[in-house]
């Protein structure tokens, strides 16, 4: 953790103690502990692969606590996060390429256990919120992974404002992150650029406008320090046709650069989502398309802000344009709530492939099955199976399952 940050606990833990002030941080406080049990398996279909199976079991614990905030024109708050990882079964041959959990690069064994503990420091004042310390960042330029046992970490500062009707501000600086597998804060680097090179600084701008309940827009910017740059616009409308009928029009464009003496990162993507709601189903028409020398560029191990993000790709090569096709259905409508299914095919072509004079193809195919009890002495008890099947002819074949048990245990 940075001087700055550690300032700022002292300061915060100073006031704090002030009589009359713990209670009303406490009062407002709440606590979970999500319980999550997941089996990865991943099949290496292509021929020669350096590795034919990755399979993993392992036991997650993600506890949280927030607080609320004391009273006065300055409100203080303190949140903190708790991390556990356990080896339920693994082997050197098999432990590469889960995300799972960490292993030793000599034996390739996979630890027994991992964990990370981190605070987050709020200051609020009317309606903006400074947070400082560990944070878990969902917007159009960062968003933490969380697809594995533990989620995604940085350490750094946000600050979120909506003193304006309908417009959002965020402006704030990552330093380091803590990646899903791994129990150590490192410097952030980036994938599809600049390999090899590392940043302790992601500095990030951004705006989003309500101009209706129905449409809103978006301008970021950010810049990870010597590596790249990115400009975002986002668009996002919803269209109540009628009762029952729904159309959401999601509209992205992004345009990414090198920074500083860094080269290798040049990249305009587009992405047009659709998705038409007729009472319990929904069906998707996606459409994405990468420009420039490069592919899309994002911090190592985020969640790419694409619209064909899927399980294994994220279709985000270089001059790749790919075209998605999903369904949705909630079994709510049929009778068996808490119930949903979700499955989608995305066919990608077009792919500048490095020292190939013919264009790279590829495709996926994903289903999931979600069920969450609603009721009784295990209400809130969730099972999710993903499947993935992959292939490409520049990159690996892959046949994917992962069985997610997963259970949220309000505290208080």
């Amino acid at each position: 953790m940075h001087v700055k940050q550690l300032g700022c606990f002292s300061l915060l833990g100073a006031l704090l103690a002030s009589p009359g002030v713990q209670a009303e941080f406490v009062e407002q406080s709440h606590a979970s502990l999500l319980t999550r049990n997941f089996y990865l398996n991943r099949d290496f279909r292509q021929a020669n692969a350096p590795q034919n199976l990755s399979a993993e079991w392992a036991q997650g614990l993600i506890l949280r606590v927030e607080s609320g905030y004391t009273d006065g024109t300055l409100g203080l708050g303190l949140d903190a996060l708790g991390l556990l990882g356990i080896k339920l079964d693994s082997s050197p041959d098999r432990s590469g390429g889960t995300g799972l959990l960490p292993r030793d690069r000599e034996t390739r064994r996979a630890q027994d256990d991992y964990g990370e503990a981190g605070l987050t420091a709020k200051f609020k004042v009317s309606k903006s919120v400074l947070k400082v310390g560990t944070l878990t960042p969902v917007s159009p330029l960062v968003v933490f992974n969380d697809t594995r046992l533990l989620p995604q970490t940085f350490a750094g500062a946000w600050l979120n404002s909506t003193e304006m009707d309908g417009l959002a501000l965020d402006l704030g600086q990552l330093r380091q992150v803590n990646q899903r597998d791994s129990s150590d804060n490192e410097d952030l680097s980036a994938s599809r650029a600049a390999p090899g090179l590392t940043s302790d600084r992601f500095d990030f701008l951004g705006g989003t406008y309500k101009w209706s309940p129905a449409l809103s827009t978006g301008l970021h910017y950010g810049i990870l320090q010597d590596v790249y740059q990115q400009q975002v616009l986002t668009l996002v409308h919803n269209w109540p046709i009628a009762p029952g009928h729904a159309l959401r029009s999601d509209l992205r464009w992004s345009h990414e650069s090198a920074d500083g003496s860094a080269s290798g990162v040049d990249n305009r993507a587009l992405g047009a989502a659709f998705t038409y709601s007729y009472n319990a189903q929904r069906f998707g028409l996606y459409y994405q398309q990468m420009d420039g020398a490069t592919g899309f560029a994002y911090l190592t191990a985020t969640n790419p802000y694409l619209v064909n993000l899927l399980q294994v790709s994220d279709f985000g090569s270089a001059g790749e344009r790919s075209y998605q096709l999903r369904y949705d259905y909630d079994f709510a409508a049929a009778g068996l709530p808490g119930l949903t299914f979700m499955t989608r095919y995305v066919q990608g072509n077009n792919v500048e492939v490095s020292g190939r004079a013919a264009q790279g193809r590829e495709w996926e195919r994903d289903t999931d099955i979600a069920y969450v009890i609603q009721s009784g002495p295990l209400k809130n008890l969730s099972f999710l199976w993903r499947n993935a099947t992959a292939r490409s002819d520049f990159g690996s074949d892959i046949d994917e399952s992962r069985v997610i048990l997963g259970y949220s245990l309000p505290l208080w």
